[in-house]
């Protein structure tokens, strides 16, 4: 058995542990409502990520869902275009479809996370199912990338005290993304929508969510090919989330964390 064999068979027992240990807690946790605890609860104590303070023009564009076979690749083409890097928060199940994208993901440069293997909404799930969603999801992304990601990011935003030290306790740091930078483009809003959005509220440090998969992402594409040359022409420099954090100032304040009440997001 080799070292990285030994790891991931090392990583999963743990968590399985962890989950009995917790079963006792269940039906208690499991009744609160997402969000109970709020964002400065997590953020303070630097459990869930929204964005980063830096003073650096530095941003972090991530996508969600996918890979998609056709959506995807020209995703891919645009961040060639303009020097970017993205992260991708990547369903287990569609890397297991379409393991050389997911290849080809990396070898351009971008950063690969856990995003469940089923997309399924942590809040529903057992403790048992949780992890059971983030091994399955690691193990396809490792199969295809040979990589053991450390980002996971909750389908729908869900998530609470439960879900969070479950997500940590399996060696994930959670990241969401900023909340004046949810395009909505699931939802089709339209390009100008889309664009607005990003280019009319952009700070140092934000962390924009797309989706490549779920439907009809043209609108995305368009949004992209309009985004993505304006904050260039402004100074900014596409980064991954892992290296946007790793610029985070040590001595800054956390943004305003009561200016919306986000418990569960649109990301669907």
């Amino acid at each position: 058995m080799s070292n990285k064999e030994r790891v991931k068979v090392l990583r999963i027992g743990l968590c399985f542990l962890m989950v009995f240990s917790l079963l006792s807690d269940q039906a208690r946790s499991s009744n609160e409502p997402s969000g109970r605890k709020g964002r400065p609860y997590f953020e303070q104590r630097g459990e869930i990520v929204w964005e980063v303070p830096t003073e650096q023009k530095v941003i972090a564009i991530t996508f969600d869902d996918g890979p998609n076979p056709l959506y995807t690749p020209q995703v891919l083409r645009l961040l060639r275009q303009y020097e970017a890097k993205a992260t991708f928060f990547l369903v287990g199940s569609h890397v297991r479809q379409f393991p050389t994208l997911t290849r080809q993901i990396v070898a351009e440069g971008n950063e690969v996370a856990n995003h469940t293997y089923n997309h399924k909404y942590l809040n529903h799930l057992s403790n048992a199912k949780i992890v059971e969603e983030l091994e399955q999801a690691q193990e396809e992304i490792h199969a295809a990338t040979g990589q053991f990601p450390s980002l996971f990011r909750s389908p729908g935003g869900y998530y609470d005290e439960r879900i969070v030290n479950l997500v940590k306790k399996c060696g994930f740091l959670m990241i969401m993304w900023s909340w004046h930078q949810d395009t909505r483009d699931w939802s089709n809003p339209g390009v100008n929508a889309i664009v607005k959005k990003v280019l009319g509220n952009v700070h140092n440090g934000d962390i924009v969510l797309f989706h490549d998969h779920g439907g009809d992402r043209t609108q995305t594409l368009e949004a992209l090919t309009l985004i993505l040359p304006v904050l260039k022409s402004r100074g900014y420099k596409f980064v991954t989330v892992s290296e946007l954090l790793s610029l985070k100032n040590k001595f800054s304040t956390a943004p305003d964390s009561t200016k919306k009440n986000e418990n569960a997001s649109s990301d669907k």
